[in-house]
């Protein structure tokens, strides 16, 4: 058994060695295409493609999600040798927000963490960061309206979305659930967890805070304290997991979408993002819809909220399949855009895998 597993070894070893190659030839020519690129070193399709390339190539045993990890991280260490980036995102340390930033830019890229949505779109305005990522949707909770809100005013574009997974864990400096006098986190992640409270914590106090880092920074200084939210917070703030998931619904789940300066290029599976206002009559929604069924286009989300020019009047955000220079795309919105008041496209890019 000792020469079995010997042997196994040496075989991993092998493999290491030639990985370890491989990785270094593929930096080397990554820096070769950035200096082609004048410089450009994050490109949202060329990744998208990357990855969804090797997942569908991947015969096993990996899953399609750790091939997904394993080729961001790999293409997060050749951007870094290029130029780093950095990340804005709604802080502090150990968000959901800056969990999704991770996924989606791996760990080489730095995270600049902002007290508001706000303050993620102004970093990015401002170029004190390169891109910024911020939650636009929950699948229990529904809409982050600000963030609609504020894509409509800025001039950034969306340049990718990331779908993540959110698992919710009591965290506290202690051990078990005795001697807990109250839990703290967001308004969103306590209506997530609301029956597990009831349940195991009756009588408990609950305090809403900004975001679930903060609540695990609170809990921190606090024996008595403990917090809801993700294994990130917990490895930020040195906390114990002392109940794991949860949530009350085991499919929850945030999206968040990546913003930037640049419009993004077809990665062939994309989704195109709008904002539009109907002309206040009957069948005004009819009318922008329709272009849609006539070419066969996806609507895969529809979104209505109040307009700030006027009593009564709304905006529309749609998500459609499929990118803006596809040419029914075109055709669509130039169809739609004869039915609108007002229309702006908030961006095209690549569908998370």
């Amino acid at each position: 058994m000792d020469a079995d597993l010997a042997a196994l070894r040496a075989r991993i070893d092998a493999i290491d060695d030639a990985l370890l190659r491989l990785f270094n030839e593929r930096a080397r020519l990554a820096q070769d295409i950035g200096h082609l690129k004048n410089g450009v070193v994050y490109k949202p399709e060329r990744e998208a493609q990357v990855v969804r390339r090797m997942q569908q190539a991947n015969a096993g045993p990996l899953p399609a999600e750790s091939v997904a990890v394993l080729y961001r991280e790999i293409m997060s260490a050749c951007r870094a040798l290029e130029q780093p980036l950095t990340i804005a995102y709604l802080g502090p340390a150990g968000t959901f927000s800056e969990a999704a930033a991770i996924k989606h830019f791996g760990h080489a890229a730095q995270g600049l963490p902002c007290a508001s949505i706000d303050d993620v779109f102004r970093a990015v305005e401002r170029g004190e960061a390169h891109y910024g990522v911020a939650p636009v949707e929950n699948s229990t909770e529904g809409a982050v309206n600000r963030t609609l809100d504020m894509l409509l005013q800025s001039p950034l574009h969306i340049c990718g979305e990331v779908m993540l997974r959110v698992r919710q864990h009591l965290l506290r400096r202690g051990d078990g659930l005795a001697g807990i006098e109250v839990v703290y986190s967001h308004a969103q992640s306590l209506a997530q967890c609301h029956e597990w409270l009831h349940q195991q914590l009756p009588g408990v106090r609950t305090i809403r805070v900004t975001s679930n880092g903060e609540a695990a920074r609170m809990a921190a200084e606090n024996p008595a304290a403990a917090a809801i939210a993700g294994e990130l917070a917990a490895e930020r703030h040195g906390l114990a997991i002392v109940a794991r998931d949860i949530e009350d619904d085991a499919n929850n789940s945030t999206r968040f979408l990546v913003l930037g300066h640049e419009a993004t290029a077809p990665s062939g599976r994309d989704k195109t993002s709008l904002a539009v206002s109907a002309r206040n009559r009957p069948g005004a929604l009819l009318d922008l819809l329709t272009p849609l069924a006539r070419h066969q286009i996806g609507l895969t989300k529809l979104e209505s909220r109040p307009a700030r020019n006027g009593a009564w009047e709304y905006v529309f955000y749609m998500d459609i399949d499929g990118h803006r220079d596809d040419a029914n795309i075109q055709a669509a919105l130039q169809q739609m855009d004869a039915h609108c008041s007002f229309m702006k496209i908030l961006g095209a890019y690549p569908m998370a895998s």
